[in-house]
């Protein structure tokens, strides 16, 4: 079958795991990982899609499991957005390095590592060209960065949100336990919730689901995945009203 060139969405939000960017162990940050991100981001920027990036920091520090062992919990989680802070710029650098120019705008203020988040600017960017990634969570502790996806996505006027997992969309129980897992194709909001789907955590979820943000799940992991989405092709699972 024919590929096309002509993609579906003029502007996405991906948002990306911190394991993305690590080795086979899911922990630190693999150079052939950011690469092979970076190469499949370029190649749906080539199409003309404007891209915004929020990623995670799970392979560097999660909040919630370093509370458990006795950090503070906002303490753990400003940690935690460091650590994305941390994957932001190690995305831009392989970005740069394949000629894709991009900006990182952090929610905490670090003028000598990146610029504040202000969403005209952002939109500027995009205009421009330009592949925008989105780091230090909302800023405040108790949100996931999955909220914050969720939170950008609709403040910079995204169409879709796109899910980056290591599986090819929701299922209706863990395939990897059940090899007779169901996958959906397409799901409303309600039934996934309550189905107890936890496609996002509910905070993300009920955001997209009031603003009627479309997204997909989907398995970034195979070659050209992303490219296949973004051209409209029936990858992974859509999440809609």
């Amino acid at each position: 079958m024919k590929k096309t060139n002509r993609p579906k969405y003029s502007r996405i939000l991906l948002k990306l795991s911190g394991e993305a960017l690590a080795d086979e162990s899911g922990l630190g940050i693999s150079p052939g990982a950011v690469r092979n991100m970076a190469e499949q981001i370029r190649e749906v920027r080539e199409l003309g899609v404007q891209i915004v990036i929020v990623i995670g920091g799970g392979n560097i520090f999660r909040g919630l499991p370093g509370s458990e062992r006795g950090i503070e919990r906002a303490t753990g989680d400003y940690m935690g957005m460091l650590a994305t802070i941390i994957n932001s710029l190690a995305l831009q650098d392989g970005l740069e390095k394949l000629g894709v120019a991009t900006r990182v705008q952090t929610a905490i203020t670090m003028a000598q590592v990146a610029e504040p988040f202000i969403r005209r600017r952002a939109v500027r960017h995009l205009e421009k060209g330009r592949v925008v990634i989105f780091a230090g969570g909302t800023g405040n502790p108790y949100f996931s960065t999955d909220t914050a996806a969720a939170l950008r996505a609709n403040e910079i006027g995204a169409e879709v949100i796109l899910k980056a997992t290591k599986v090819d969309g929701i299922y209706d129980c863990d395939p990897k336990k059940n090899p007779g897992a169901r996958r959906y194709s397409q799901i409303r909001y309600l039934e996934a919730l309550q189905r107890q789907l936890k496609v996002m955590d509910s905070t993300a979820f009920s955001l997209c689901m009031d603003n009627r943000m479309p997204i997909i799940v989907f398995d970034l992991f195979r070659p050209h995945n992303l490219r296949r989405v973004a051209v409209g092709e029936k990858v992974g699972t859509l999440v809609t009203g």
